[in-house]
């Protein structure tokens, strides 16, 4: 029987995939690089997680993440023009896989009995792991690395999961309070444009001298 985290993984899945897609599309990556680079958004957050839980990565159980990512390529491929014209839509897939893949981060640790500090840690890095590796093969820093709310959000929502766990919610119930913790953040980070202050040197602002 596929479970709650199974359901949340094939979705997550299929959105990082198509994100990773759509931006090496616009790197003009050809079509194998095109897939390297959705597989790699897809389980690369999750396979760190595992490795460092002392797992077996889960794709290499499982070749329905493989085949996922094929799909999103072919989905990519199908509505090229729709997806290119909406610039939107690259954030769109990214903000579900983001807070999908917290929440199978959080479970997973969860249920390998490691505290929950360290369920939030695991959760933050299955959902921004993946994108860190596509945006160093595609070129770009890390969106992790900028001013813009990204690993934060998985924070906010591993924090929502315990509360909502405390207060003796069941498994579902916390997951989509962590999700829509983590949908919320992200869609106000960038709508409000809210950041962390940036740090700088101490003579970054200083005059230069002849």
């Amino acid at each position: 029987m596929i479970t709650f985290v199974q359901v949340l993984d094939f979705i997550g899945t299929l959105a990082f995939a198509i994100s990773g897609i759509r931006l090496a599309s616009a790197k003009r990556f050809d079509l194998f690089g095109a897939y390297v680079v959705g597989v790699t958004t897809a389980i690369g957050g999750g396979t760190m997680r595992d490795v460092l839980l002392s797992q077996s990565p889960f794709w290499m159980d499982n070749a329905f993440y493989l085949l996922c990512s094929a799909f999103a390529l072919l989905w990519v491929i199908v509505f090229r023009r729709f997806l290119v014209r909406q610039n939107n839509t690259w954030f769109l897939f990214d903000t579900i896989g983001l807070a999908l893949f917290t929440v199978t981060g959080i479970e997973k640790t969860v249920a390998a009995g490691f505290p929950f500090w360290t369920a939030i840690i695991m959760g933050t890095l299955t959902g921004a792991g993946g994108g860190v590796i596509r945006d160093v093969f595609i070129n770009e820093v890390p969106l992790i690395f900028r001013k813009e709310i990204y690993a934060l959000a998985c924070v906010f929502g591993g924090v929502a999961y315990y509360f909502c766990a405390r207060l003796g919610f069941d498994n579902v119930t916390s997951g989509i309070m962590c999700g829509a913790v983590v949908l919320v953040s992200r869609l106000l980070a960038v709508k409000f444009h809210l950041s962390l202050p940036v740090l700088k040197a101490e003579d970054a602002d200083e005059p230069k001298k002849d």
